[in-house]
């Protein structure tokens, strides 16, 4: 019991013999049972908009792996930031009696999230924060990140520098925004809601948002994208109307995903630390499960620059 369970001091070499007699004798433990004993299903709910996006991805891999670790099994539900999907997969979850849950979506529906904290289902919010409540949340300072990718851009000397979010109902796009405008003021340059687009967060949706600025006659000499997907969209957008990066048009991402290094050019980006969210947010997690009056806590990250070859100087 105590070699399935995991709990109490047990030798390795005990364990190792316990686990080879269960193999030899073809014994799975009953899990339903275990959880009606101990209260415990060693599942855990990670809830995405999109696995396929490689931000996301990376992301849920780093929480099964530290998952593993500790002897737990992940169950993933990609959203697709729809409100009815992300209530009926809160609903199944709860439904397998998974001991928390990991909400890494925009959380569409607050009313979820409240009926939840009622219920006092361990809950941790990664990349995104719901004010007012108190939820444990993992974070990345995302102002600090625009401000870094902005100030990245003004000192190559660009002064006309674009922008594409994704929506602004999320906090991370809104923290975004003011770092980018808090780097221009900064410099001294003028913020134009006109070098503003909102935006879905896939490679065809920064190709439309940066067609719209490479086709005006004043189109800005840089854009800073706010994840890796959109910039390669921008970066697809301008060699479809041969404009060169970085040579006539720079620009910078988010997140650092493994596509930032294959595109061609290799893609300045802001960097977020996600295998150590990942860890850090089930590590917060755990520890409370079974502790539901735990302090909530606030954990923030620091995203870094990571320069590559789709920013340069300005020409001319």
């Amino acid at each position: 019991s105590k070699v399935i369970n995991r709990t109490g001091k047990i030798s390795d070499k005990t364990r190792r013999k316990v686990n080879q007699v269960m193999d030899d004798m073809g014994y799975v433990p009953n899990l339903i049972a275990s959880a009606l004993s101990n209260k415990k299903t060693y599942m855990i709910g990670l809830l995405l908009p999109d696995i396929s996006n490689p931000y996301f991805a990376e992301l849920a891999r780093n929480i099964e792996d530290r998952a593993h670790e500790l002897g737990y099994h992940i169950v993933i539900c990609n959203t697709d930031n729809q409100i009815d999907k992300e209530s009926e997969y809160l609903t199944f979850l709860q439904q397998k009696g998974v001991d928390g849950i990991l909400l890494a979506t925009g959380l569409a529906n607050p009313e979820s999230l409240d009926l939840l904290l009622e219920r006092k289902l361990p809950i941790v919010l990664i990349a995104r924060e719901v004010p007012q409540t108190a939820v444990n949340t993992v974070l990345v300072d995302d102002y600090r990140g625009g401000y870094l990718a902005t100030s990245h851009l003004l000192q190559q000397g660009h002064r006309d520098i674009a922008i594409i979010l994704e929506s602004l109902d999320l906090a991370s796009s809104r923290e975004r925004l003011a770092g980018y405008k808090a780097a221009l003021e900064e410099a001294g340059c003028p913020y134009r809601e006109s070098r503003v687009s909102v935006s879905d967060f896939s490679i065809s949706a920064g190709m439309e948002a940066a067609g719209r600025y490479l086709d005006a006659p004043d189109r800005p000499t840089a854009v800073f994208a706010c994840n890796d997907l959109l910039a390669i969209g921008v970066v697809q957008a301008a060699r479809a109307r041969g404009i060169a990066v970085p040579e006539q048009l720079s620009v910078v991402g988010f997140d650092n995903t493994f596509l930032a290094t294959v595109i061609d050019p290799a893609l300045t980006t802001v960097g977020q630390p996600i295998r150590e969210m990942g860890r850090q947010a089930f590590d917060l997690l755990r520890r409370h499960i079974g502790e539901e009056d735990a302090a909530k806590q606030r954990v923030m990250l620091l995203p870094e620059l990571v320069v590559r070859q789709s920013t340069a100087p300005v020409s001319g």
